[in-house]
């Protein structure tokens, strides 16, 4: 085990599966005291006994991070198993509904549910993330999970929408944070393999079909190879560690070089 986040308190929403489950379990392994937060709690469970048989120190809770209360409840509860917050990866999102929606395909159902689960969640965990910083002194780590697709024209119209508001929000927080000693960043990746994320939208693919589909993804990048929740996770532990103490208000591509062409 590693000690870049020896005895931060952090939490990481969408822990259940893919980056977020990478991520608590690289925080952990680099000595985090971990809330591993989700909708589906039972997955998320699956992620604390992961991190706990490695060694690690791990609680569950889940969380509807749409929900206000739900966020507030999670916060609290990583104050009181751990006695502070230090860190909060924000890092659910949901894809558009239905694979080459355009704009005018998106129902006013679709749109509410896009805005707020990938823009809702983060201002909320923001928010209260910030005020606990602020009650407890000593800073903070904010983390968001952004995306390519808010960064260009990728991905489906409205979910870059919510993306691209999600990387305003972060800049915000960063300006506004940083009398405080509060950092916020966000990681932008591109053309993630098939997840629970797609899942969450409806999409589904067999399981043969998954390395033949990261393959294909991995095609549209310069250097030609598929992002993975592990390069997403790498970049996450840096950004929420004190070798990053300078770093903030960044939005970071995990992307293969995809918006520098």
């Amino acid at each position: 085990m590693g000690n870049l986040l020896d005895g931060k308190s952090a939490i990481v929403t969408g822990s259940g599966s893919g980056v977020g489950r990478v991520s608590a379990l690289r925080f952990a392994e680099e000595g985090a005291r971990v809330v591993c937060a989700d909708i589906r709690l039972e997955q998320v469970k699956e992620t604390v006994s992961l991190i706990e048989a490695a060694g690690g120190t791990a609680t569950a809770v889940g969380c509807d991070v749409s929900n206000e209360d739900d966020v507030v409840a999670m916060i609290a509860a990583a104050v009181e198993a751990y006695g502070r917050l230090d860190i909060l990866f924000s890092n659910v999102g949901i894809p558009t509904p239905r694979l080459g929606s355009t704009l005018e395909d998106h129902t006013a159902e679709d749109f509410a549910r896009l805005v707020g689960v990938n823009f809702g969640g983060v201002f909320f965990g923001t928010k209260h993330a910030i005020i606990q910083f602020k009650r407890q002194g000593g800073g903070g780590v904010i983390l968001n999970t952004g995306s390519v697709a808010g960064l260009v024209s990728w991905g489906g119209s409205v979910y870059g929408a919510t993306k691209g508001a999600v990387h305003q929000l972060t800049k915000a927080a960063a300006i506004e944070g940083a009398p405080f000693g509060i950092r916020a960043n966000a990681i932008c990746p591109a053309g993630m393999p098939y997840t629970n994320f797609m899942a969450a939208g409806g999409m589904t693919l067999p399981a043969d079909a998954l390395d033949q589909a990261a393959a294909q993804v991995g095609k549209s990048h310069p250097l030609g190879r598929p992002i993975t929740a592990e390069d997403c996770a790498e970049a996450a532990v840096f950004l929420v560690s004190d070798r990053a103490a300078n770093v903030t208000g960044v939005l970071l591509p995990v992307d293969g070089g995809y918006v520098a062409r």
